[in-house]
């Protein structure tokens, strides 16, 4: 970053007492964050395509990332740059070290995507469909979908390295990085151990509420929020009582945005989610949704949500009726009260904390960001 993008960087989020962010200059600020964060992970993977891939063949890679690169919205890179902030002043590498947890989002959705058989992704064929098509189109031997689910599991393993790999070479000290792997490789984790878990409630039939909920905070409310909000304070080197307030506040808003994530997977818009209305509901997903409108529901309900939950091939017509019987159990007010707890103990977090105004400022909206209806 240079001349004017330093200016609007530091005069957004520097340290002075009598630092403010409105609503206007926090938009400009988190764009600017946005376009650098992209920037920097475009440059990386471009190049690390050209070196890594070269011989594989498969000149389809870099289109299929510069898609996901390009429409993210880069939540994860910014809140762990807010993390940075909340210990030290405005500086380039860490914004490129706290770009390169959207390369590790990234490995999160391509395996997502496969796992799930999910045909699209931000409104275009998911990664795995396009693999496919290029194996066709070249007429090569063997499943075409056998091979597209290979290459998008290969191309996601990549990026999970890439990620430590971008981390690592930001032009952070060892001291600021040897205080940051411990959190990181417990993100990691917490990622890979949680997605076996969904994966266990979706073919066990029918999990718990306390087990979808356990599985969403460690899956996505971690990862998505209070590890790069945490992992990001430990590059600056925060001290221990403003990591925990960080990760407090991040869990809670953790957990609330992976809640509107499920209610969006079952009422949102194609135009909002990407994916066909009821995505979650087709792909038989047992989210908090799910489940709640299981425990809320009157027997003659519940024997309905079941029977829906068992079929396997769902008309538009089954999809909307199962819509319509979790509205009716109130499971949507249910949920939504759910986020606002959430939302208000994390607001009660920073307000009696000692960050920086514009720090605390930022954080409150990025809680609106991860949680608005309709984003």
């Amino acid at each position: 970053m240079s001349g004017v993008d330093d200016r609007l960087l530091a005069a957004a989020l520097r340290p002075a007492p009598d630092a403010r962010l409105t609503e206007d200059s926090f938009d400009a600020w988190r764009a600017e964050v946005r376009r650098h964060a992209i920037g920097a992970v475009t440059e990386f993977v471009t190049d690390r395509c050209a070196s890594d891939l070269r011989l594989t063949g498969v000149d389809i890679t870099v289109d299929v990332l510069a898609d996901f690169v390009g429409d993210g919205k880069c939540l994860r890179s910014t809140f762990a740059y807010l993390g940075w902030l909340a210990g030290a002043g405005p500086d380039d590498a860490a914004l490129r070290a706290a770009a390169s947890f959207d390369l590790l989002h990234i490995f999160a959705l391509l395996q997502d995507d496969v796992m799930d058989d999910s045909p699209l992704r931000r409104g275009r064929p998911s990664a795995h469909v396009r693999f496919a098509e290029w194996h066709r189109r070249n007429g090569l031997n063997g499943s075409a979908e056998r091979f597209g689910a290979s290459a998008a599991v290969l191309l996601g393993d990549l990026c999970l390295v890439w990620a430590g790999q971008m981390m690592r070479e930001s032009g952070l000290g060892a001291a600021a990085l040897g205080r940051a792997w411990p959190r990181y490789d417990a993100m990691r984790t917490e990622l890979a151990v949680g997605q076996f878990a969904d994966l266990v409630n979706d073919a066990g039939g029918r999990p718990t509420l306390e087990d979808v909920l356990d599985v969403a905070r460690r899956k996505s409310g971690n990862y998505t929020v209070r590890r790069p909000l945490e992992i990001g304070g430990a590059l600056a080197g925060c001290p221990e009582p403003t990591l925990r307030l960080l990760g407090r506040y991040g869990a809670a808003v953790g957990e609330a945005f992976q809640l509107r994530d499920d209610l969006l997977g079952i009422f949102g818009a194609p135009t909002v989610t990407g994916k066909p209305t009821g995505g979650d509901l087709s792909e038989h997903k047992a989210t908090s949704v799910v489940m709640a409108a299981h425990r809320l529901a009157e027997p003659a309900v519940r024997n309905q949500l079941t029977e829906l939950m068992s079929r396997r091939d769902l008309s538009a017509g089954d999809l909307a009726r199962w819509r319509n019987l979790i509205a009716a159990t109130g499971a949507v007010q249910w949920i939504e009260q759910l986020i606002d707890r959430r939302l208000s103990h994390a607001m009660e977090r920073l307000h009696t904390s000692p960050l920086d105004d514009a720090v605390r400022t930022a954080l409150v909206n990025m809680a609106a960001v991860c949680t608005q209806r309709a984003a």
